[in-house]
């Protein structure tokens, strides 16, 4: 499901700047990572950080960093059996009212349904269907 506005991946690769940051932002997500650090990161003021950003990319940063986080928990809640609480602190929500509001924005359910479907379809063993 995630975010419906298309992200330009290739940016990433083509801009040294955003390569950057991505690499930082995959070893520290769980980190607390306002905007001040990945422009800082990027080597550009904060305004111009954001502004690039959303240009090159297609979304402002905080919406990129939120997605990148709920795709970890989602890898998460399928492979390993972690409470909800566990699985947002480990993917750096400090707060867990926030993340599941971030996770049903980006899936379209509360991270608690979307655990029941993944135990659903891996008891009844239902490959034919998406979550």
């Amino acid at each position: 499901m995630f975010y419906s506005k298309q992200i330009n991946q290739r940016a990433f690769d083509y801009y040294p700047q955003l390569r950057k940051v991505r690499q930082y932002v995959r070893d520290h997500y769980s980190e607390y990572l306002p905007l001040r650090k990945a422009a800082q990161i990027a080597g550009m003021e904060r305004k111009y950080f954001s502004t690039f950003f959303h240009q090159k990319v297609g979304i402002c940063f905080s919406d990129w960093l939120m997605e990148l986080r709920i795709r970890k928990a989602v890898s998460l809640i399928e492979a390993e059996n972690h409470s909800i609480a566990q699985i947002a602190f480990e993917i750096g929500y400090m707060d867990l009212r926030t993340f599941q509001r971030a996770f049903k924005r980006c899936m379209g359910l509360t991270p608690i349904e979307f655990k029941k479907k993944v135990r659903m379809f891996k008891a009844y063993g239902d490959k034919d269907h998406d979550i």
